[in-house]
């Protein structure tokens, strides 16, 4: 396994999270020529040898794009692909048995929804979190959203990126920026989105003047 960026991480903007599908290698490509600077490949239907053989194909393409890539839920899955690093869950594989897997280089987050993830994400083994879904979302189904409120409180007492999740567009960058966000993490805004490459580039757009209008930049 390649050592991952992991002091990379708070210059990393534009996060996708994606299904596996048929044009996944050209896909990511269009994803990150438009500004995705990080890349999570999220399949809950394969099993595990295809899947393996999908994730090879997004650790390619992000290999050769320069961006980091990781795995949802599998760290065993991530290892054999050669990704940077394993996302998981609070029902998922304990942070502390993904470190045993992929040691100390990999790249391991976590999701937080609420008051009580955060406080327990302080006291892992973690390189970032993400906070939210802020609003309802297909991809967390029966899942709540936090709200706005969460973004800044999530901002203001982590101790490592966040990145938010849940609603993020173009429209909603401001406001989530407003609430303490400078990280974003995307799926239907660009996997539903007929050019791949234009729509990342206005989310990266409207990502880049939140940060340069922000009075810090964590």
């Amino acid at each position: 396994m390649t050592p991952a960026p992991r002091a990379s991480l708070s210059a990393r903007r534009l996060y996708l999270c994606t299904p596996d599908r048929p044009d996944l290698g050209e896909f990511l490509a269009a994803c990150v020529e438009g500004g995705v600077d990080m890349v999570q490949l999220r399949e809950k239907h394969l099993e595990a040898r295809p899947l393996l053989a999908r994730a090879a194909v997004a650790a390619e393409v992000c290999r050769r794009e320069g961006v980091p890539f990781i795995m949802n839920d599998r760290p065993d899955l991530a290892q054999a692909a050669g990704a940077d690093g394993v996302h998981v869950g609070q029902d998922d594989v304990p942070v502390r048995v993904v470190r045993a897997i992929l040691g100390p280089d990999a790249v391991v987050g976590l999701s937080t929804h609420g008051r009580g993830d955060l406080a327990g994400a302080a006291d892992e083994d973690v390189d970032y979190i993400s906070a939210g879904p802020v609003e309802p979302t297909p991809t967390k189904p029966g899942r709540p959203g936090t709200g706005l409120g969460y973004v800044t409180l999530a901002s203001e007492r982590s101790s490592v990126p966040v990145f938010v999740t849940g609603g993020v567009t173009p429209e909603r960058i401001p406001a989530l920026a407003g609430a303490g966000a400078r990280h974003f993490v995307v799926v239907r805004y660009l996997t539903q989105a007929a050019d791949p490459r234009a729509a990342a580039q206005a989310l990266r757009a409207a990502i880049d003047l939140a940060w340069s209008t922000a009075p810090t930049a964590p």
